[in-house]
């Protein structure tokens, strides 16, 4: 009998490890997998093993916006879970893409919203009820029954809670709403959310937890502080008030042993124009760690004083190890858009690595103030391009040069921090990074965090807003596919690669490894060498002795050696996977899987599709 128990206890507790339980594959968002039937020697006879397809797209046709399917799924207790573009919960069976149940919360189509987007539920269970709990881009939070797909009757009004109550009353017609999985700590669901930022007032961006079985606010942590409350004198007057923006639209992260939830916080509203809110602007794209029954802040640190870049905090924050002289010392790395990785004591907040405040430039935009100085890591090395020079002018073509050359004939050529200017001003990184929501991936047997960027700069200038407006200044792109630093077949103007996959010794601060990630169909075929591509979405890292990778804007998806960089096998998909992938052991088949969301779309693309798609050994 006690050998059977133990062998129970066993089972038990290496179950969550074969299967993927959260968005990150843990609480803190380590995106690891301990499982290695897929290794090195194996992955080149990976093949589809199964394909669902989830009926929500959009082109932009139909609906007046376009979809991105972003999802990671869950499988826990040999059932996947995913969210779709249009929001729906589905309900799969994990082995062959077979249908269970879907609920539809039944999100208006015809509204605007940035993308229809979504990256997941979360999971949570007492051991006797299972639910999934999830926000919607119109504002709501639903708590579903995990085994039938129902709402659960006694959370808020019938299944879900009205998530603009009490953060968006003021402002009706302003955007508000999830797109990113809460996290859940205890008894209490811990909720960010993607808010209104085109004008300075709007939603506020508090973060807040929800108790789970009621759906009634448990604690709220005051992203912009009010008057009387620590880093409120970061505002000037009372520019605090009502301020839109520094809201949390990624994943918080989870050290459920010492009870601290770390959250991830982006620009105040708004994002390029400042003069309103002169000041550092706390919590304003700080890391902030609080405790996760309360809410009580415990420490922070702000990557960017007084954002004028939409240079947001975009990833989910990985708890991770780092070794110092023999020791084991827990930390929280946090990647950025501007290719910086920060590491932080997990506990105490104190930086791993020496972070220098230098001086940056001034802005001379009228009424504007920048902040005179920024946080510069020392270690790890950014692993996104910060600046160009006239000299690095794309080459790939003759059209794409001459396009590019005349973009930036009046342009000013920024550096990092550089604010955008009143004459067209060219920044490394874009808005989208760098580094964007996809974050890194954690190998804790060689403590080496792996991060895929892009080199996708900007080009922007600051002009007057109509008379009357809240603010006089506004930012304006340069009638290039969104406004980003490229031609109009989305080729960078400056030479390649333009992306990279890069591996980092986080117990030393250096670069492991660094590869091209992704290829232009087009130019290989002109012989143009790999260029890399554009990528949204992320890595992660298995036992098995590999990194796999969606995300790049080539429909591929790809695995690396971990320890070398070497790529080892690379597979078409219906569309780009701008996505993070996730594994798992099937209970029935014993295969491992790995499963990967190809919506292509988004911002980068006009190929669009609904495939979740499910790779395994033959």
């Amino acid at each position: 009998m006690v050998l059977r128990l133990l062998g129970f206890l066993v089972l038990a507790a290496a179950c969550p490890a074969q299967e993927w339980p959260y968005y990150g594959g843990d609480a803190g968002g380590m995106k690891y997998s301990p499982l290695k039937q897929i290794d090195r020697s194996n992955v080149k006879r990976l093949q589809v093993a199964w394909t669902y397809h989830t009926g929500d797209l959009s082109d932009g046709s139909k609906w007046p916006v376009r979809s991105a399917f972003e999802a990671t799924p869950l499988v826990v207790d040999g059932v996947m879970y995913l969210t779709t573009a249009f929001n729906r919960l589905v309900a799969l069976d994990p082995e062959t893409g077979k249908e269970l149940w879907s609920f539809d919360p039944k999100l208006d189509r015809e509204r605007y919203y940035n993308l229809f987007a979504h990256r997941g539920p979360a999971y949570w269970t007492n051991g006797r009820e299972r639910r999934l709990y999830f926000g919607t881009l119109d504002g709501r939070l639903f708590a579903i029954d995990a085994g039938s797909g129902a709402p659960v009757k006694g959370f808020g009004n019938g299944g879900w809670i009205d998530l603009r109550a009490g953060v968006a009353d003021k402002f009706p017609r302003s955007g508000y709403g999830m797109t990113s999985p809460p996290a859940i700590y205890k008894d209490v669901v811990i909720c960010g959310a993607m808010a209104a930022d085109g004008e300075p007032r709007g939603p506020s961006g508090d973060v807040r937890a929800f108790d789970l079985h009621t759906g009634k606010e448990v604690w709220r942590f005051h992203a912009v502080p009010r008057e009387g409350e620590f880093g409120n004198e970061t505002w000037e007057k009372d520019s605090w008030s009502d301020r839109g923006g520094a809201n949390m639209w990624s994943i918080p992260s989870v050290d459920a042993e010492r009870g601290i939830a770390y959250l991830p916080l982006t620009s105040p509203a708004t994002d390029f124009y400042g003069g309103d809110r002169k000041g550092k602007n706390l919590f304003g794209d700080a890391l902030v760690a609080v405790d996760a029954a309360t809410g009580r802040r415990l420490w922070h640190f702000q990557t960017v004083h007084h954002n004028i870049w939409d240079y947001d905090l975009p990833a989910q924050p990985a708890l991770v190890t780092v070794v110092r002289d023999g020791k084991q010392v827990p930390a929280v790395a946090q990647i950025t858009k501007m290719g910086f990785t920060f590491l932080f004591h997990r506990v105490t907040g104190k930086p791993l690595f020496e972070i220098e405040e230098r001086r940056v430039p001034a802005s001379e935009v009228p009424g504007e103030q920048a902040w005179p100085t920024q946080p510069f890591p020392v270690k790890p090395p950014p692993y996104a391009r910060q600046g160009m020079t006239r000299e690095e002018l794309t080459d790939v073509t003759p059209e794409s040069r001459a396009f590019c050359e005349k973009l930036i004939e009046d342009a000013v050529l920024g550096s990092l921090y550089t604010p955008i200017g009143l004459k067209p001003t060219v920044l490394f990184p874009g808005t989208n990074g760098g580094a964007n929501w996809g974050g890194g991936s954690f190998d804790p047997e060689t403590h080496t965090l792996y991060v895929n960027s892009m080199d996708i700069g900007m080009i922007l200038q600051m002009v007057e807003r109509p008379e009357g407006s809240l603010i006089p200044y506004r930012q304006r792109g340069m009638r290039t596919p969104n406004s980003r630093f490229w031609d109009p077949n989305m080729y960078p103007c400056q030479k390649p690669p333009w992306g990279h996959l890069t591996a980092i010794d986080i117990n030393r601060g250096e670069f492991r490894w660094r590869v091209t990630l992704g290829v232009v169909d087009a130019l290989a075929a002109k012989g143009v060498p790999q260029t890399g591509a554009a990528n949204l979405g992320g890595s992660i890292v298995t036992a098995g002795g590999l990194v796999f990778i969606g995300a790049t804007n080539d429909c591929r998806f790809r695995a690396f050696d971990k320890e070398t960089g070497e790529e080892l096998w690379v597979t078409r998909l219906p569309a780009s996977a701008h996505a993070t992938p996730m594994t798992f052991l099937g209970r029935k088949t014993k295969k491992q899987f790995v499963v990967i969301a190809a919506g292509g779309g988004n911002k980068y693309n006009h190929v669009f599709s609904d495939a979740l798609v499910a790779f395994a050994l033959p």
